[in-house]
């Protein structure tokens, strides 16, 4: 009878380690948003392990470096660093090359854990779960406690499949976040594409609007472009349009965003910009294409590209998107019209002349 109670204990076990491992399963695969999937991921491993902390790191196999995405139960001090190198035939070093599940019971006695701020963190015991899909490790989830453990390994090894389902869920979300980003962005240059324009434009005036505050627009447009490519040829358009979305990407600040507008025409929108700062970026920018541009042309030609520009400002020049959209292109064609390369704005103008 006894023998009978003790297989029925186990079995029980076993049915309750499978339920909260569907649990998990059905947590991480509920989301397509990466940093949702990585807590997920990290939160129910946590529970399903009974550990009180742990840490989510992607790796970078190119750069040999792990990122920090996820932690819980640690100090600000432990998950200060966000990017570390992997140390040879250190800790994540064999896991890496192993790519098996490791369980530590007690770092005092583990030679190979030498980490300084591991051992200033207190921590005794971890588990570290290695994320391999295809035989490419994407990750590297680490569960810990401050004291150690005899682990469960019929219940331990379980967690190989909690790893399947995790390592599916970050590709996938890698995947969804990378389709997201091809639908908002111009496949040739990169910068943020026409849609995306007409919605941040709205967004940032609205912001202004809210704040009483200015949003600047400097609208872009290639001098000659058409004649160029008759010259050169489509391939060499494509490259002289990319040599200006680099240029605009190296000019403007962090907080300004940049688009291309359509065909050879480019935008940036300028927060918290009134129209005097907004004039001295787009002559700054004005002045690094003509410059720079014979750079990224020298295989093709001898000579640089120049723009012609306008710019607005909210709510100076008009109190919704058309309207200030509607001052900048009409100013960028009245640049164009009178000699190209130059900065237009209703107050006043600039050129290279």
């Amino acid at each position: 009878m006894p023998e009978f109670q003790s297989e029925r204990e186990a079995l029980e076990g076993q049915v309750k380690a499978l339920k909260d491992l569907l649990d998990v399963a059905r947590a991480v695969v509920s989301t397509l948003d990466l940093d949702t999937v990585l807590q997920a991921i990290l939160q129910s491993a946590m529970h399903f392990a009974e550990m009180p902390a742990g840490s989510m790191a992607l790796y970078d196999d190119n750069r040999r470096e792990l990122s920090l995405h996820a932690h819980a139960g640690l100090t600000i001090e432990f998950v200060r660093k966000e990017r570390w190198e992997v140390v040879p035939g250190g800790l994540t070093d064999q896991i890496l090359k192993s790519r098996e599940i490791l369980f530590v019971e007690d770092t005092d006695r583990i030679a190979f854990f030498k980490n300084p701020i591991a051992l200033n963190e207190g921590i005794k015991s971890l588990i570290c779960i290695p994320l391999v899909l295809q035989e490419r490790t994407v990750g590297i989830l680490y569960l810990d406690d401050f004291k150690p453990r005899t682990f469960d390994r019929e219940k331990m090894d379980l967690l190989s499949i909690l790893a399947s389902f995790a390592a599916m869920a970050i590709d996938n979300a890698k995947l969804h976040s990378r389709t997201k980003i091809l639908a908002i962005t111009d496949a040739l240059t990169g910068l943020y594409n026409h849609r995306q324009f007409q919605q941040i434009l709205t967004l940032e005036i609205e912001r202004a609007r809210r704040y009483k505050n200015k949003v600047s627009l400097i609208m872009i447009d290639v001098d000659d472009f058409k004649a160029f490519n008759d010259r050169y040829g489509h391939p060499k358009g494509d490259v002289a349009l990319t040599s200006v979305a680099d240029i605009i990407i190296d000019t403007i600040r962090t907080v300004d965003t940049g688009f291309r507008y359509g065909g050879e025409e480019f935008a940036l929108i300028l927060p918290e910009t009134d129209i005097a700062k907004a004039l001295q970026a787009a002559e700054r920018l004005r002045e690094n294409i003509e410059k720079q541009s014979r750079h990224y042309l020298k295989n093709i030609c001898d000579e640089g590209l120049t723009v012609s520009i306008g710019v607005a400002t909210y709510p100076d020049n008009g109190l919704n998107r058309d309207d200030i959209l509607g001052v900048a292109d009409a100013l960028m064609y009245r640049a164009k019209r009178d000699g190209k390369n130059r900065v237009y704005s209703s107050e006043g103008s600039s050129s290279s002349a």
